[in-house]
């Protein structure tokens, strides 16, 4: 349906470190960098992070988060142990979610500008 998704940051270089980190387990690399701009993504760019004047407040109650597809459940626990290490809080370790399927293996953290963000692998049913 989306062919890119944006978000706006306070500080791109701070935001880059970030996001290399996390979404490298994930299989996903910074392909582009221009001005304040750069986008992630496995074949293209597909994640933009943009430096802006006003990123969106942080609202935990806004029901906005972003899902990035893991391809294990080791590279989600990678995903979780390199936000936290790079100043994400966490909202959740990772696990087995029985709420959203019983082969639904995520984590959770919310970056250093407030957003909500998940790492998910579908564990294959045995």
């Amino acid at each position: 349906m989306f062919d890119h998704i944006s978000i706006g940051v306070k500080d791109i270089e701070k935001s880059r470190q970030f996001y290399d980190a996390i979404l490298s387990p994930l299989g996903y690399e910074r392909q582009s960098n221009f001005g304040v701009q750069s986008g992630y993504g496995a074949e293209r760019p597909a994640f933009w992070l943009m430096q802006v004047e006003r990123p969106v407040i942080p609202d935990m109650k806004s029901g906005l988060h972003f899902c990035f597809v893991a391809p294990s459940e080791e590279a989600v626990d990678a995903f979780y142990k390199a936000a936290i290490a790079n100043g994400a809080e966490d909202n959740g370790p990772p696990g087995i979610r029985p709420d959203y399927g019983q082969f639904y293996y995520a984590a959770f953290a919310i970056d250093p500008d407030g957003y909500r963000l998940e790492a998910y692998f579908h564990k294959p049913e045995l």
